[in-house]
């Protein structure tokens, strides 16, 4: 039964999202301000750097499209590799949607703008803490999301307008992958994460002088596939009952 006590209050899980996801706000202010440079470096500009951060809103992808425009790589790869890197996206949204399958289409449309990695963990996390009603689940997410968004929007502009006064012999281009390793280091919990940073790390290297810098796209795909065969053979090969393993049945 959900929790009936002021469940036309929206405000309180609205808030609650907020203050959820203040702390990790703190780890994307650099990130945002390094996209903001990025596209700076990359001779976007103000422009440019905005309409990444408006448009596409997700950081890692963000970064990725700005270092291959930069590099002159042709717009298929560019959207290519955005899909593959966002396609993460896919899993959040179906693991959020029983929880909000009773609402409108359109609220539910409108709230897939602000999915993020840190909003779907924040929400996640507060629907098995609370029996709130579908309403404010919403309003929860659109809390952290909304304060997200806002956050990532400043720091880009912020990055954007500060990079035009950086020297042109400051590497600001170098920030991008440090930026990239500090979101995939703590990321590398187990061995699937660990096989897919791997080999997508040592494709893409190896894919450097590619035509069309391909070498991006097909380490990330390289990755996620690895990852996932992984992750496939571990579900297969676990202990079933009578402590005997899939592979082991006669």
């Amino acid at each position: 039964m959900h929790d009936t006590t002021a469940s036309t209050d929206l405000r309180t899980p609205f808030r609650t999202g907020v203050r959820d996801v203040a702390p990790l706000l703190l780890g994307v202010v650099p990130f945002g301000l390094v996209a903001g440079l990025a596209a700076v470096q990359a001779d976007l500009g103000l422009p440019g750097a905005v309409g990444f951060s408006t448009i596409v809103f997700a950081g890692a992808s963000q970064l990725a499209a700005i270092d291959l425009l930069g590099a002159g790589a042709p717009t298929w790869v560019v959207i290519g590799t955005v899909w593959v890197i966002n396609l993460r996206m896919v899993m959040y949204s179906a693991s959020l949607a029983p929880h909000m399958a009773t609402l409108p289409r359109g609220p539910r449309l409108r709230a897939a703008y602000l999915l993020t990695d840190q909003a779907y963990a924040i929400s996640i996390m507060e629907f098995r803490r609370r029996d709130w009603a579908p309403r404010q689940r919403l309003a929860l997410y659109l809390g952290a999301g909304t304060a997200l968004w806002v956050t990532w929007q400043v720091s880009t502009v912020v990055g954007a307008i500060g990079g035009g006064a950086v020297p042109d012999a400051v590497p600001l281009a170098f920030a991008v992958p440090l930026a990239f390793l500090s979101l995939l280091v703590p990321a590398m919990t187990d061995r699937p994460t660990v096989v897919a940073a791997v080999v997508g790390g040592t494709v893409a290297t190896l894919g450097v002088g590619l035509p069309s810098n391909l070498g991006m796209p097909l380490g990330a795909v390289s990755g996620v596939l690895a990852g996932w065969l992984v992750a496939r053979h571990g579900r297969t090969s676990a202990p079933v009952a009578g402590g005997m393993a899939d592979g082991d049945r006669p």
